[in-house]
Order: structure tokens, then C-alpha cells, then sequence
């Protein structure tokens, strides 16, 4: 995934994940949220069905990451978050400056944004919160069409 490429990930437990591996052939959802945010609040565990859905209740499960970016006021409050709300997606270390550059990069104004991108970090669409919200798990199949990925996914 080029557009982490030398990042350092980090997992709900706090573990260290490298981002190239992790990424690899798959479609990334770039999750920008923040625990403060009431509609961040309530779309993540939306999100978190679909994630759910796609990748632990699909066989193969789905070529698909969320990465999040926080705009927690601290790195404890983005811990919290994690675990009080989030599923078992990466995150951007909330000290990583990167992410200053990954809002500019996808013009990111408000929150929640759920912006879903190609392998080079190309936008597939910036309204996946929308369109995870009107069109649930049907959507993954459009992004996949346009992603350049190896697909091994068939819906059921």
C-alpha cells in the first residue's frame, strides 16, 4: 500500500503492525474520526457491521482495511475510543504527524469521513459513509469493480 508505505500501524491492543503487509491487495477504507464527535459516534458501529460482515463473516473474507485517523484530543482518548466503539481495524499512532498530511492530501473538513482509496492511495469514493449507510455491503462490490485488486471475494 503506497500511500503507508514505511508507516507503522497500530492494532486495538496497541500492537505494532507493518502497514505494506497489512495493506497488501486490498481495498483501505481511510477512517478520519474522533471519539468527541456525536456523528463519528454514531456511524462507527455501522461501520463496524459492515467491517464485521465483510471480513469475518465472508469466505475468503473480503480484501478490505480501515485505517483510522484521529482527531482524539490525546492518544488516551484515541485508545478509549478504539476500544469502547471501534472493530478490529488499524489505526495511525496519534502521534504520527502523517496524518496532518493524509487531511490535506483527501481535503478532510468535517467528521466523520470514510474515504475509500486504491492500493497507490487514488480515491475510489469519498462518500463511503454514505454509501455504506444507503447501500450496506452491496457498495464493497462498486469499489472492488474500480480497485485494481486480485479479487478472491464472491458474494453469497
Amino acid at each position: 500500500m503506497d500511500i503507508f508505505c514505511g508507516r507503522v500501524l497500530v492494532n486495538k491492543d496497541g500492537e505494532v503492525v507493518d502497514a505494506e503487509e497489512a495493506l497488501q491487495n486490498k481495498i483501505v477504507g481511510i477512517y478520519f474520526s474522533a471519539g468527541w464527535c456525536s456523528p463519528c459516534r454514531d456511524f462507527t458501529p455501522i461501520l463496524c457491521d459492515f467491517y464485521t460482515e465483510l471480513l469475518e463473516e465472508s469466505d475468503p473474507p473480503a480484501q478490505f482495511e480501515i485505517v483510522f485517523i484521529s482527531s482524539d484530543k490525546s492518544a488516551g482518548d484515541m485508545v478509549e475510543y478504539m476500544h469502547a466503539m471501534h472493530g478490529d481495524w488499524l489505526a495511525l499512532p496519534w502521534h504520527d504527524p502523517y496524518k496532518h498530511e493524509l487531511k490535506n492530501k483527501y481535503k478532510i473538513t468535517a467528521l466523520p469521513r470514510l474515504v475509500i482509496v486504491k492500493q497507490n492511495g487514488d480515491v475510489i469514493t469519498d462518500k463511503g459513509r454514505k454509501q455504506i449507510r444507503d447501500k450496506g455491503l452491496s457498495c464493497f462490490r462498486t469499489w472492488l469493480e474500480v480497485a485494481d485488486v486480485f479479487q478472491n471475494f464472491t458474494s453469497k
